[in-house]
């Protein structure tokens, strides 16, 4: 039922409407009754009627005035006027007001009613318009995260104009703002056996629970850094940061990352591993910046890796590396960099099981050297010289094309990708003794100073902490601070046989700020102080009395 305000000055012309009308058969009900237009105005404000007939002349507020006020408070109900032939042109004004209805006084019971119920199915239709309206924006505001998600997804598979992106976040209400790109991926690493606590998200067997809630911190934590967009993809979490112009962007998302790794082990008692791929100066470079940050991840199969493995931390190259669509290509990338020798011979074996006799020659041949372009273009990212394993000269393709059946073509290319693996093996690992040697160097150099630390060390040479404790530890078999207080002990010791300086200017000369400190960190060295180090130095020197 609809609900009816009836307005006129006159009482038998209120009661008349009342008892001559039958409302309810025309889906109305009358609310009230109103003598005058102020009455009315109250009335409505109050009552909140679907439709107020009202005469045009009414004391304190006319019929008119009334109608305007009531668009303004009540912008959905609809108005009728009632008015006699004489005030006729006066009720023209009301077609300027936009009123749903007039009536000519005197009208019959019989051509209201014929108004009413044309009303009626006016007021039917627009109420089931706005009803469609509210419930298909209901349904898109409740699409809208699955939505987003896709949006965002399809991002990491497909290249679009970076105006197309920003028009189609800007669609879905997502904040893009910054210059540029990178991409890094958080993905749950495998849980050790234990006991762990009764109960608790480790022990649960739900993956889709423990990535939604490796997900929540994620969020919370990259949303506070103000970096990005975190999203759930896969069976990973994706993390799009899109503030790399800014000055120091590696070291400040990295100590985000560290932060989120930490929060996700200390709360939810899950190890995490990400990978982060190199910054893009486009969000059209999103894919390339995806594929880099699995690539990236891959790497955390490599013995001693950090659980947060930017990819230009351990591929040092001159030049971006060339990257592959299709999966297999991608499988033997990977392998050939980071993978075993068994894993190699399987991985091949299954590439080239593909052949088959009905295979025709010429798509034999160019599938074998599809094969062979994905190990040269490896080789190739990895800094490795075909011409030092082929020899000066060599041209591959040709060679290939020149083998005598599938067979020796199997041998030819594993023989090829064992001989690229043990190199960039190799090479990877001159890297690391690089890497470590200049550490080195930079310590000794700057032994004297108390800020030395690892941070400052990293700075240096632009890697990750956690990266270069690992790297360091393997390769001088001492963590970094262990192998700076033995630096510090040799020179401390060195200046104590060598020199008269007391000991606290031997303790600043090598690093300490606190003379207290070094004594402390003497004794537990070599266990006497530097004082009875000194006179126990000196009687070895004089030797024995004769």
């Amino acid at each position: 039922m609809y609900r009816v305000l009836l307005a006129d000055d006159e009482a038998d012309v209120r009661e008349g409407l009342r008892a001559e009308i039958r409302w309810e058969e025309c889906g109305f009900e009358v609310a009230a009754t109103a003598e005058n237009g102020l009455e009315a105005l109250e009335l409505a404000e109050r009552l909140l009627p679907d439709v107020v007939l009202t005469d045009i002349r009414m004391p304190f507020v006319d019929g008119l005035e009334l109608v305007r006020r009531l668009q303004a408070a009540l912008p959905l109900a609809k108005t009728v006027i009632l008015t006699g032939y004489d005030e006729f042109d006066y009720a023209r004004q009301a077609v300027s007001l936009s009123v749903d209805e007039y009536l000519l006084k005197p009208f019959t019971a019989a051509s209201l009613t014929e108004l009413l119920r044309g009303l009626k199915e006016r007021m039917d239709r627009e109420r089931a318009e706005r009803e469609d309206a509210r419930e298909l924006r209901e349904h898109y505001y409740r699409s809208l995260p699955q939505l987003r998600g896709q949006f965002l997804s399809s991002l990491l598979y497909r290249r679009y104009p970076e105006a197309a992106i920003r028009r189609k976040a800007e669609q879905y209400g997502l904040s893009l703002d910054g210059e540029g790109c990178s991409v890094s991926v958080v993905r749950i690493g495998e849980l050790e056996e234990d006991a762990g606590t009764e109960g608790s998200l480790r022990q649960s067997p739900d993956e889709e629970l423990k990535l939604f809630a490796v997900l929540n911190v994620a969020e919370e934590i990259w949303s506070a850094a103000r970096r990005g967009i975190a999203f759930l993809h896969q069976d990973s979490i994706v993390l799009m940061d899109f503030g790399i112009a800014e000055a120091g962007w590696k070291e400040s998302c990295q100590q985000t990352l560290e932060q989120l790794a930490r929060s996700v082990e200390f709360y939810l008692r899950l190890p995490v591993t990400i990978g982060t791929g190199l910054p893009k100066r486009s969000l059209s470079e999103l894919q390339e910046a995806y594929e880099e940050a699995l690539l990236a991840l891959d790497y955390r199969l490599v013995p001693g890796m950090d659980r947060l493995v930017f990819l230009q931390d351990v591929e040092r190259r001159p030049s971006e590396p060339l990257r592959f669509d299709e999966l297999r290509e991608q499988a033997l990338a990977r392998c050939l960099k980071v993978g075993t020798a068994e894993e190699l011979e399987a991985l091949l074996a299954d590439i080239l099981g593909e052949i088959r006799e009905s295979h025709t020659y010429s798509g034999i041949q160019m599938y074998l050297m599809e094969v062979l372009t994905a190990i040269c273009r490896t080789a190739q990212s990895a800094g490795v010289e075909l011409e030092e394993l082929l020899g000066a000269g060599a041209q591959p393709y040709a060679e290939l094309s020149r083998l005598a059946g599938l067979g020796e073509a199997r041998r030819w290319l594993g023989e090829l990708g064992a001989a690229v693996m043990q190199r960039i093996a190799g090479t990877r690992q001159h890297a690391y003794k690089d890497l470590v040697e200049e550490a080195i160097r930079f310590t000794r150099a700057h032994l004297h100073d108390p800020e030395l630390s690892i941070a400052r060390v990293c700075s240096h040479l632009h890697i990750s902490a956690g990266y270069f404790c690992g790297l360091f530890k393997r390769e001088v078999k001492l963590t970094f601070l262990q192998y700076v207080l033995q630096l510090r002990m040799e020179l401390a010791q060195e200046l104590l046989r060598s020199t008269e300086l007391k000991a606290f200017e031997i303790a600043e000369r090598i690093g300490f700020s606190e003379p207290n400190y070094f004594s402390f960190c003497f004794k537990k060295h070599t266990g006497t102080t530097p004082k009875e180090y000194r006179s126990r130095a000196k009687e070895a020197e004089a030797g024995p009395l004769p």
